[in-house]
């Protein structure tokens, strides 16, 4: 019997570390894939050795899946002078990867799936509107520069799709507004987070394994870390949770960066000038294996982003049993408890570093329990289980129909 086939459709190598929800997301989706369904992807290479252009079968976390890669990013890390998306949709141009289901993440490579049979579906990431306003660089996003050509390309690709999943409420219910025919197809749907991955210790473990990391460091045995983990890019702002870090009251307090991007270089010099070389270090991009024990471990997972979804880094940081601070932006706001986070309601250092005090001075009203169990609706299993179940109840639907 024939399986549905899903192909997936975003700019990376699964095999190759890479920061970013979305990637995450992909990799989880891939992974929990039920054995119903054929999973394709169609990616990019990470490094000259892999054929380009060919179908090649591979293993990703225990799946067999098929794998595509259109051409080679040897560091998805960082930004190129052309955009990565931009290359990638025109790789895409005048091929066709027609399937019963086809997951994209961004709008615009589905320029070149528009005469494409079967059933597309786009996840939104971001609210789109707070993303064109808020950042202040202008080359954080390209699109903030022609909006009005951005919106244009919306209108003519939108139509094409089945559903549109957006994981922030306010994103969904801007594109009930702004696309009314088009109401019934448009949903919020969870982020999720792999639980298999992202687990709690309990405190006398959490403790211990804290003291042993601050040892390693050369750091007080009573340091408490705070953990920030994502790209350095605007959309982030990490220049500011620099200089919150440098208005903390609690001394004993360690900054854990986990992650690169183009504004590493300014994140450093900021460091340098804010005499913070003590309280801060900057890891790299992590695997996930070790970034999931930084989350175990640390006393406060910090968020001070200009724009947002809802992060997965967020999920897997209460997945792990550790609370969140959070500037008011996405979806966070609205899933954290008075016992699993904090909410800035200013975007300043002083606001920043007053949440982070707050936490790292009363870690008892932030419990480990509490924390999980924010987290545990989004786990990974149950949701995508769920979107996979409901993917293949219309196919079985679709089939009968053509039989009839």
């Amino acid at each position: 019997m024939r399986k549905p086939v899903l192909t997936i459709f975003y700019q990376f190598n699964p095999w190759h570390a890479s920061i970013g929800g979305i990637q995450t997301l992909i990799n989880t989706f891939i992974k929990y894939a039920p054995d119903e369904f054929e999973v394709k992807l169609v990616g990019t290479a990470s490094d000259a050795s892999q054929p380009i252009g060919k179908w090649q079968q591979a293993e990703f976390a225990g799946r067999e899946i098929s794998f595509f890669p259109l051409f080679l990013v040897e560091d998805d890390n960082k930004r190129s002078l052309i955009p990565t998306t931009l290359k990638y949709t025109a790789a895409l141009l005048g091929r066709s990867f027609s399937s019963d289901f086809m997951h994209f993440h961004r709008l615009e490579p589905s320029l070149a799936a528009m005469n494409w049979q079967g059933e597309k579906i786009l996840f939104i990431h971001n609210d789109i509107r707070t993303q064109m306003k808020t950042v202040s660089d202008q080359k954080a996003i390209l699109w903030r520069k022609f909006p009005g050509v951005y919106f244009a390309l919306e209108r003519l690709l939108i139509g094409q799709f089945n559903q549109i999943l957006s994981c922030n409420t306010d994103a969904a219910e801007f594109y009930r507004q702004n696309y009314a025919h088009l109401q019934d197809c448009i949903q919020y749907v969870k982020n999720s987070f792999d639980n298999e991955v992202f687990y709690p210790w309990n405190w006398q473990e959490k403790q211990a394994h804290r003291r042993e990391l601050a040892t390693q460091m050369g750091l007080d045995e009573e340091t408490r870390f705070i953990l920030f983990a994502g790209r350095l890019h605007p959309q982030k702002d990490p220049i500011l949770l620099i200089r919150a870090v440098a208005k903390l009251k609690e001394s004993n307090a360690h900054l854990l960066i986990a992650g690169d991007g183009e504004l590493a270089p300014s994140v450093r010099q900021e460091i340098e000038q804010l005499g913070l070389s003590n309280k801060v270090t900057m890891l790299g991009a992590l695997k996930q294996p070790e970034l999931a024990k930084l989350h175990r471990l640390s006393s406060v997972f910090v968020l001070s982003s200009a724009y947002e979804g809802l992060p997965l880094v967020v999920l897997e940081a209460l997945g792990s049993g550790t609370p969140i601070v959070t500037t008011r932006c996405g979806e966070t706001p609205k899933l954290l408890h008075l016992d699993s986070g904090v909410i800035c309601e200013q975007r300043t250092p002083e606001c920043l570093a007053d949440a982070l005090d707050k936490v790292l001075s009363h870690p008892d009203n932030y419990p480990i329990e509490a924390c999980v169990r924010t987290a545990q609706p989004y786990a990974a299993r149950t949701v995508i289980r769920d979107i996979y179940g409901e993917m293949f109840n219309r196919w079985e639907i679709g089939k009968l129909s053509l039989v009839s």
